[in-house]
């Protein structure tokens, strides 16, 4: 009986549909363990501690990144920086009251020779920047002193005085611009927001060839030149590098050429647009009075000769010496005010009355340039309102200065003048593509 029971097990197990059910049950559970294994990390398949290694040595760990923030050049992370303008009489001394700097310092100030630094340039209404660190002292870093919007002075006044003069970059952009006289120069200006720096640089190229106190309406313009821009905002004008302009039906060019002796403007002739003098002492403006010989006088009331030409404008507006020169004289007199006279050569001498006060460093002897400022606009001595009147002498005797004819600057030379040509051709071309603004068209009036 057993015997039969043995066979009979025997058999079942030899039977082919038997061995393959128990050999796909054995593969799963092998499979299944060995998931296991692997997952409970400490299988025969990894050494002992390999993974616990890894968590061990990485720890919880929180930063905050602070990056550094830059400032005319320094670095100005946990300092106090505070803007202002300089205010009227205020001195270099007063910018820093308030603020600790060391006595050694200010020493270094007070012994900084102008070679270095001229605190007399110091103007008011200029941007100032005071970098101070966040003690119970208030400690001065370091000042920041802008004249104008590219070049800035950094006084470093911690451990020791070092003054940086510096400038910003200046990116150069080609413009183009076209407009037309509809009433006088200076409301055409003001409705296209045109640069009064603009203006003035074109007014002084043709200022010997076209009267712009006298312009007509339909006189029109094409203007090429360069704008300097700080951080993408406008700074200044360049150079003028075309200038087509009609006036009275009459066409004129200006050309910029350099014959070895730097940037001059030329005709479509070659003929030079500069003479020996500027036409006007101040940027344009509007003359209240021209040159007369039977004036009804405003202060005094009486008629009588009025031998200078006035041109109104607000008080401060710098005053410039239309050529080269010596100072003759730089004073105060009862009825000219502040004022300043300069000859120029053997045969030239322009003055300029009524100034509210006259430039530092301009006093008798004093060599000025064609363009310096020689003073401001004022209304001292013999005056009622804020104005310049500028005189002009040829060969001892008071002429009108805007009528005198003077001599012009030399031509194109003969070695020159294949090489202008060229460039006048260029430039004509490219004043032709730009277009003058369109014409205002009036409605018809109809018929009655």
């Amino acid at each position: 009986m057993a015997s039969a029971q043995i066979f009979l097990t025997m058999m079942f197990f030899n039977n082919t549909w038997v061995k393959r059910v128990s050999f796909g049950i054995f593969a799963i559970g092998a499979l299944v363990g060995l998931f296991f294994l692997i997952d409970s990390r400490t299988s025969w398949l990894s050494q002992r501690g390999d993974y616990a290694a890894e968590v061990d040595s990485i720890q919880h760990l929180e930063r905050e990144i602070i990056l550094p923030v830059f400032m005319h050049g320094m670095v100005i992370n946990n300092l106090h920086v505070v803007e202002d303008e300089v205010k009227k009489n205020q001195r270099f001394s007063d910018l820093l009251g308030g603020y600790y700097v060391a006595p050694a310092i200010k020493q270094q100030l007070n012994l900084l020779p102008r070679s270095v630094y001229d605190f007399r340039k110091i103007s008011a209404h200029k941007k100032y920047t005071l970098f101070v660190e966040n003690d119970s002292l208030k400690t001065l870093q370091a000042l920041v002193y802008e004249p104008n919007a590219i070049d800035y002075v950094v006084f470093h006044l911690k451990d020791s005085l070092l003054v940086e003069t510096c400038q910003r970059k200046v990116d150069t952009l080609e413009r183009s611009i076209s407009g037309r006289i509809e009433s006088t120069l200076s409301h055409t200006i003001e409705a296209m927001n045109i640069s009064h720096d603009l203006t003035n640089k074109f007014v002084d190229i043709f200022a010997w060839q076209v009267d712009f106190q006298r312009l007509q309406k339909g006189d029109q313009f094409k203007l090429i030149y360069e704008e300097n821009l700080v951080e993408e905002k406008p700074v200044g004008i360049g150079r003028i590098l075309g200038v087509y302009f009609e006036h009275s039906g009459n066409g004129y060019y200006a050309f910029p050429f350099d014959q070895g002796d730097g940037l001059d403007y030329f005709d479509d002739e070659g003929n030079s647009l500069r003479k020996a003098l500027l036409k006007y002492p101040i940027e344009f403006t509007r003359i209240s009075s021209r040159y007369s010989m039977n004036r009804f006088h405003p202060v005094v009331k009486v008629f009588r000769p009025h031998l200078g030409t006035d041109f109104a404008a607000p008080t401060g507006t710098p005053i410039r010496s239309v050529g080269d020169g010596i100072v003759e004289e730089a004073q105060y007199k009862t009825n000219n005010g502040n004022y300043v006279k300069i000859r120029h050569n053997g045969t030239y001498t322009t003055g300029y009355l009524h100034m509210s006060k006259i430039a530092s460093g301009i006093t008798a002897g004093t060599r000025v340039r064609q363009g310096q400022t020689i003073g401001y606009v004022g209304s001292t001595g013999l005056a009622t309102g804020p104005h310049l009147c500028y005189r002009f002498w040829k060969n001892g005797v008071q002429v009108d200065a805007l009528q005198v004819e003077l001599p012009p600057s030399l031509p194109v030379k003969a070695e020159y003048f294949s090489e202008f040509e060229n460039v006048k051709s260029e430039l004509i071309k490219r004043l032709q593509v730009i277009p003058f603004p369109a014409r205002e068209i009036l409605p018809e009036v109809a018929m009655r």
